[in-house]
């Protein structure tokens, strides 16, 4: 008698496109549960907000970017609502007006398994689901400035990207066996060197004698990146520009109208960031930790032009720190760095290493095994290997 297959585990993943990257770290581990254990898992996607939160806070993808174009008042926001005690009184005041919703979340979407990818449902969930635990998992997606949303006690495990996320957590009160250091979840494709960066760069037209360097401001071209550009094309440098300009179509425009003094290439929102990293030697980006996180694997060295105050801060920090990257929130500031990196190959090779010992390109694949050992699964195939 044939037997009969196990039944497929559900995975709830809980998150909400207030920025890119809740979004692409939930799929980076919904890509590698299926790569690590094909045909084991069902995985849902919930946007917390958008789907069942009442308004206003069902508008929040809507309102995030907009908001982030006025840092300083985001910067106040975060650090009013950080802390134990400032967001255990956030969570007291919201907790009545969104419970009803939450609930509804928990009844509507059965699960094996909880993984929440947003630092804004964690208490709220674990709070409602009190009477009927679910094993929860908390994955942080904060690269070292980790706001206390994300840290409640109740949760089985915290997963974060470095050291100093962990020591956070610990002092939210996340006992230390709790948490975890793995990294942070990126695609299969960043993780799998592409092939002859040589053969991209004469399929694209780049020079191959030239250094590449690489400008990138996020999905919809957020940030300061036009005056970035102009003034790395106004130092005239002895490279080849490549500008990535995401959904910005305005932008994309303004770029390509420029009066240019140096080789240069000029694209919209694509799907090959994995060859254009792969083919670049140096890349300038705002200081989000996904694309961060996919420089690192790249061994690229890094320009950080801008920050999101609060919780972007540690990011630049970090990257200073571990000598893979600079500061250089002023367009001068870029040229001078990116001349130095031009003219020094010694120099740029250094930051390059650095970059790769920090990498951390099978972190979705870890994530991916411990979301099945929680959920009995890669412990049951270890045994009965």
């Amino acid at each position: 008698m044939p037997a009969v297959p196990a039944a497929r585990k559900r995975v709830l993943f809980l998150f909400s496109d207030t920025g890119g990257g809740h979004r692409s770290a939930t799929l980076a581990l919904i890509e590698a549960l299926g790569l690590e254990f094909p045909d084991t898992f069902d995985c849902k996607m919930v946007d917390v907000f958008r789907d069942y939160l009442p308004a206003p806070l069902r508008y929040a993808p809507e309102m995030y970017p907009p908001m982030t174009k006025f840092p300083e008042t985001w910067a106040i926001s975060y650090k009013a609502t950080d802390g134990k005690r400032r967001a255990r009184a956030v969570i007291r005041v919201l907790f009545p007006y969104v419970a009803r919703a939450i609930r509804r979340l928990y009844r509507e979407n059965p699960a094996d398994i909880i993984v929440s990818v947003h630092p804004l449902v964690n208490t709220g969930v674990l709070r409602t689901m009190k009477t009927n635990p679910t094993p929860f998992m908390t994955v942080v997606t904060d690269m070292v400035t980790t706001h206390a949303f994300w840290f409640d006690r109740r949760a089985d495990l915290v997963v974060v990207p470095t050291d100093e996320a962990r020591e956070v957590a610990v002092e939210y009160g996340i006992p230390e066996g709790n948490v975890r250091v793995v990294g942070l979840p990126v695609a299969e494709r960043f993780r799998v060197p592409p092939d002859d960066p040589m053969t991209f760069r004469d399929a694209e037209g780049w020079r191959r004698d030239l250094p590449v360097i690489l400008v990138v401001g996020g999905g919809d071209g957020m940030g300061p990146m036009e005056a970035v550009v102009r003034a790395i094309n106004d130092a005239r440098l002895d490279a080849t520009l490549v500008a990535i300009c995401g959904r910005n179509e305005a932008l994309q425009e303004r770029l390509r109208g420029l009066s240019w003094n140096m080789p240069h290439h000029v694209y919209g929102f694509t799907t090959q960031m994995p060859e254009f990293m792969a083919a670049a030697d140096m890349l300038i980006t705002k200081a989000g930790p996904g694309t961060i996180s996919e420089g690192f694997i790249a061994g690229l060295p890094l320009v950080l032009y801008s920050r999101l105050p609060g919780q972007e801060d540690g990011n630049v920090a970090y990257v200073v720190k571990k000598k893979a990257g600079v500061w250089a929130p002023r367009p001068h500031q870029v040229v001078d760095a990116v001349r130095r990196w031009v003219n020094d190959p010694v120099a740029r090779r250094s930051a390059a290493e650095a970059s790769r010992r920090v990498a951390k390109p099978d972190a979705a694949r870890q994530i991916a095994r411990i979301i099945a050992d929680r959920a009995g699964v890669y412990s049951a195939a270890l045994r009965s290997g």
